[in-house]
């Protein structure tokens, strides 16, 4: 099925409490493009953000909560749905995040490693909870992008595809921070491949990116350094999502 609305999230990536970008998932080159991510999340909502997709670029390295206090910072200043992922291992960890104001929390690594956990909380938390798949060359990546599996990505989203699972966000990390345009082939082929909604991650340079992404059935796309790079506007994703010329 296709879909000709995209969800579009803006994204604030969170590393020692400041907004920053990573190109291709690498530490090493890191873009810091804010100090005071609170602001950068009242500015996507004033430029008519409905969602905000947060990431603690520590914890998914570090496998630990480490900017909760910047999140619960972010969810006090804004109104609309907001998601993270980075980090999470732990019932604890979820019900701190919910606790925190999060609309729903992105788990990746664990549930990778640990399927059964995963579905349990799926349970726990229903709809609540978004599964993260990370991939490199279509094989699940894990612990912040360092560590590559032997799972393919469209398998391992299909053995979740029965659970109470609020989305799918699905990354192409060659694509990402690379401003070269998503990989559509590959969000395609997930999008055919499970139930779930699919949020794209990856790549988006442009509103054309945006409007060629309507057309592979995804839910909704993940945008981070086209906007901080003013590659492209909030407002033209906005209208190229619901199939409206941009300005």
């Amino acid at each position: 099925m296709k879909t000709s609305v995209l969800e579009i999230w803006p994204a604030i990536d969170l590393r020692g409490g400041q907004c920053v970008r990573l190109q291709q998932g690498d530490y090493n080159r890191e873009t810091v493009f804010n100090g005071d991510p609170v602001a950068v999340a009242r500015q996507w909502v004033e430029a008519g953000g409905e969602y905000l997709h947060l990431v603690d670029l520590d914890g998914a390295r570090d496998g630990k909560l480490v900017n909760l206090e910047v999140v619960r910072a972010i969810t006090k200043a804004v109104s609309i749905p907001c998601e993270l992922g980075g980090g999470v291992r732990s019932e604890s960890d979820i019900r701190t995040l919910l606790d925190a104001g999060l609309s729903r929390v992105v788990v990746g690594t664990k549930a990778l490693r640990e399927p059964e956990w995963f579905r349990e909380m799926c349970h726990k938390f229903p709809r609540k909870i978004a599964l993260g798949i990370d991939a490199r060359s279509g094989m699940v990546a894990t612990h912040g992008w360092l560590e590559t599996s032997d799972v393919s990505a469209v398998k391992m989203a299909r053995q979740f595809e029965d659970e109470p699972i609020a989305a799918l966000i699905y990354t192409d990390i060659a694509t990402d921070g690379m401003l070269q345009g998503p990989n559509l082939g590959a969000m395609r082929e997930m999008a055919e491949a499970v139930q779930l909604p699919v949020i794209a991650s990856g790549g988006v340079s442009n509103a054309a990116d945006v409007a060629k992404l309507t057309e592979t059935g995804v839910a909704g796309v993940i945008i981070g350094r086209a906007l901080y790079e003013h590659k492209l506007t909030l407002g033209d994703a906005l209208a190229a999502a619901r199939g409206s010329p941009t300005m």
